[in-house]
């Protein structure tokens, strides 16, 4: 399998930008010589082994992760220097999914979401409504808001997982193996909302290790493997499905 290090391109009109990056947690180094970028509306997968790399990779995009080493510009922020103050305008241009969903348990679907406006400063109720009902029929949940996490399917709770991630109608979506507890059906349909929100003007990033979705659903991809990022060809994952 051929290894081309993924490029960088200029800074202007990319929304994710990394040049000469390493990424370490403590002392431990989890990824080095990172240089890739992203452009607005790309659909980009990153793919490898479970440590590979992966997660760190996008903790370091929304700051929970320090970037001490190298350039790091995402959503028009750059992230070695940005002030504290900052970090939550950078995450308010983001939309994150995690794979265990992480929804509050202790409230309704449209509790939830109001908890996140209310926390990223929104102030109007009217305001606050239509906009969770403007998400939740986005991602075909309008009628589930009075419902508990617990009453949902997990597919249905990923789904309202990415409803929340739109509330704040972010630039990027960032999305850590958000397929990786349902099964394959569950999957398939999650991926093909992913696919409509890109085509509907957001970026897209999403970490996964499932590459038979890459082969159902194609995309940029870009492998974590030995310390280092490499693009990877559609025929390569067709060749590790077959592997």
């Amino acid at each position: 399998m051929s290894k081309q290090p993924v490029k960088s391109t200029n800074t202007e009109g990319n929304i994710i930008e990394f040049k000469n990056v390493s990424i370490r947690q403590q002392e431990h180094l989890i990824l080095q010589d990172v240089n890739f970028s992203v452009k607005p509306g790309e659909f980009v997968y990153l793919i490898g082994k479970v440590g590979s790399g992966k997660s760190s990779l996008l903790k370091t995009m929304y700051k929970e992760l320090a970037l001490n080493e190298g350039y790091g510009f995402v959503a028009g922020y750059p992230l070695k220097t940005i002030k504290d103050s900052q970090v939550p305008l950078l995450r308010r241009k983001m939309g994150i999914v995690f794979q265990d969903f992480q929804l509050l348990s202790d409230r309704s679907v449209y509790d939830n979401l109001m908890f996140v406006l209310k926390a990223t400063g929104w102030k109007v109720k009217k305001d606050m409504d239509k906009r969770i009902r403007d998400v939740l029929s986005h991602v075909d949940m309008v009628h589930k808001g009075y419902k508990m996490p617990h009453q949902l399917s997990g597919g249905e709770q990923q789904r309202i997982g990415i409803a929340r991630a739109l509330l704040n109608s972010p630039d990027l979506i960032l999305a850590d193996e958000p397929t990786g507890n349902l099964d394959p059906d569950t999957s398939d349909e999650l991926m093909q909302l992913l696919k409509k929100i890109c085509i509907s003007g957001n970026t897209v990033v999403m970490a996964t290790h499932n590459y038979n979705l890459l082969k159902k659903f194609p995309g940029r991809t870009i492998r974590c493997e030995d310390t280092r990022l490499f693009e990877s060809k559609q025929e390569e994952i067709e060749f590790d499905l077959l592997d």
